[in-house]
């Protein structure tokens, strides 16, 4: 699939410097499990053997996620984020045997940075 096919619907609001500040910016707000399914898709999508068809997956999700127009707008209070997290984890149950530990360490890891000590039972 080329990067043209990647950037079709969502798609095309996904970049590296896009994510990076949605994530940034409301990773307190969305919670800790939004912000690791994103992490995980992230680190899944940079992976050089995530087959072409899963990082489709991957760039649609994280482009509805980074879009500043969806379902339910992210600045309403406690629901903003529920359909953010509802494509995220569709995406990955759809690209989830691609998901390995060391991505799952990756966004554990960047976890820790951002929130500090955190019971990883939340991420489940």
């Amino acid at each position: 699939m080329s990067d043209q096919n990647e950037k079709n619907g969502y798609g095309k609001e996904f970049s590296d410097e896009g994510f990076w500040n949605k994530v940034k910016t409301v990773f307190k707000k969305a919670g800790i499990k939004v912000v690791y399914s994103a992490l995980t898709l992230y680190y899944t999508y940079q992976k050089k053997d995530t087959p072409v068809w899963a990082k489709g997956v991957i760039i649609g999700a994280l482009g509805y996620f980074i879009s500043p127009i969806d379902a339910i707008p992210d600045i309403t209070p406690a629901v903003g984020y529920a359909d953010d997290i509802g494509v995220l984890l569709a995406a990955v149950a759809t690209v989830g045997v691609y998901i390995d530990s060391e991505v799952k360490q990756y966004a554990k890891d960047k976890l820790h940075d951002w929130f500090g000590d955190f019971d990883e039972e939340e991420l489940s």
